[in-house]
């Protein structure tokens, strides 16, 4: 294992790390209009989203919150979505599941503030805060949606307990995420202990492996572009670069990617 691994293996530790990159990354990638940092999805055959010119160029990336939110209807109800990075997600589901509310939270202040000015949309709103402590009360939200992130935070019982909380009665989570492979008995224990039954599951890792692989081009690109070269090959790990460290693992199998979801009893 690695220094920066073992590292990562400390909770406040990983936290601190992701509480400097991601506001760097939000600031190296300014001027690139970059509004997903998820990895994306490529189904065999075609999703066939009707997508706005607008959004083309995010297709991927778009159909792995398509996967993810479509799994319960949210037209009507009132949603949150935890660490929704720069807000491309949020957006796009505002404005084609039409719920009644939609609130971005994220830990970035740098990236929460990008969301307010790129995101214009009625309905959608963005705030800072701490997906380990919602600063919402309970009974609050019909749906929380959370893709690719949990996989940062120091405490994920801790965070599911919390999604527990603010969710009403009947409500739904809905999940992404990926863990390594000796990662897998924590993930599925605390999964199965949350207060929140399942509803469905899905290992979609060829999926992300394919889209993973539609994005490669201009992944590679922005890396190159974007950030200073002592961090290339990092940025081409958190990119999922065909040959970079993630990539590689989701290929072999080493690494799973899994979507979820969950109703609150």
């Amino acid at each position: 294992m690695s220094l920066l691994e073992r590292l990562f293996s400390i909770g406040p530790v990983r936290k601190a790390i992701w509480q400097l990159w991601y506001p760097f990354l939000t600031r190296r990638l300014r001027n690139e209009d970059v509004l997903f940092l998820n990895y994306a999805f490529e189904a065999d055959p075609p999703v066939g989203l009707q997508l706005d010119p607008a959004d083309e160029p995010n297709r991927a990336c778009i159909q792995l919150y398509h996967h993810v939110a479509t799994q319960v209807d949210l037209q009507g109800k009132d949603v949150l979505e935890v660490s929704c990075g720069h807000g491309g997600g949020a957006s796009w589901l505002t404005r084609t599941l039409h719920p009644a509310s939609y609130t971005g939270l994220d830990l970035n202040p740098t990236g929460i503030a990008f969301c307010k000015k790129r995101h214009q949309v009625s309905g959608l709103r963005f705030v800072q805060g701490d997906a380990q402590s919602l600063p919402y009360p309970p009974q609050t939200f019909d749906a929380v949606i959370n893709v690719e992130a949990s996989h940062c935070y120091p405490d994920f019982p801790g965070f599911l307990a919390s999604v527990a909380r603010v969710l009403k009665t009947h409500g739904h989570f809905l999940y992404a995420d990926f863990r390594f492979r000796d990662q897998w008995a924590d993930w599925e224990q605390a999964l199965s202990q949350a207060p929140l039954e399942i509803v469905q599951t899905r290992d979609i890792s060829h999926e992300v492996l394919r889209g993973m692989e539609h994005n490669a081009a201009h992944s590679a690109a922005l890396v190159s572009r974007c950030l200073p070269a002592p961090l290339h090959s990092l940025g081409r790990d958190f990119a999922g670069v065909p040959g970079a460290r993630v990539y590689e693992a989701l290929k072999s199998g080493e690494l799973s990617y899994r979507s979820w979801c969950f109703r609150k009893p």
